[in-house]
């Protein structure tokens, strides 16, 4: 009998999806069988993309990766990971300044629910530095830059939004 597939999820805001979400997936889909991105409202960090718009930007970029499926994250991730039969979390560090708070979730939802591990990979070093938040502010300065940082979709509802050509 085979062994069952073993899931992950990728929890995140994705607010926007950047080539570095998407380094961090593919990454995550060559060590797991299935990987379920999981897209948090995540409100307290004031998303300038609704939930669905950024489910919907995620989309386009899955095609290529048929083990990868996109849901909205309900509730606690470590619950809805357990609800999915999930065997791991998947979590990027791009730098130091990450590892604080991802080390204190990771053993917050270690205490929540020990059967499921929390798994840190680093996107490639073309991506250290880049960020949701770092990507939202440069595209309201100067979006002609953003090419090498978000796919093609990303960058023109960036530009909508902030009212860009």
């Amino acid at each position: 009998m085979p062994a069952p597939a073993k899931l992950a999820i990728y929890p995140g805001t994705f607010d926007p999806v950047t080539h570095g979400h998407l380094d961090i997936l593919r990454r995550a889909c060559r060590l797991f069988d299935e990987v379920l991105v999981a897209v948090a409202a995540n409100e307290a960090k004031e998303p300038l993309f609704s939930i669905e718009e950024r489910l919907a930007l995620l989309q386009p970029h899955l095609k290529a990766l048929p083990n990868v499926r996109v849901e909205k994250l309900e509730g606690l991730t470590v619950d809805f990971a357990k609800k999915r039969g999930a065997v791991a979390l998947i979590r990027g560090l791009r730098a130091v300044s990450d590892f604080e708070y991802e080390f204190q979730m990771a053993q917050m939802n270690r205490h929540l629910d020990d059967s499921i591990e929390t798994i840190f990979l680093m996107p490639s070093h073309t991506f250290f530095y880049t960020s949701s938040q770092i990507v939202k502010q440069v595209c309201q300065v100067d979006s002609s830059r953003l090419e090498k940082f978000v796919p093609d979709n990303v960058l023109k509802a960036l530009k909508k939004k902030f009212g860009k050509k």
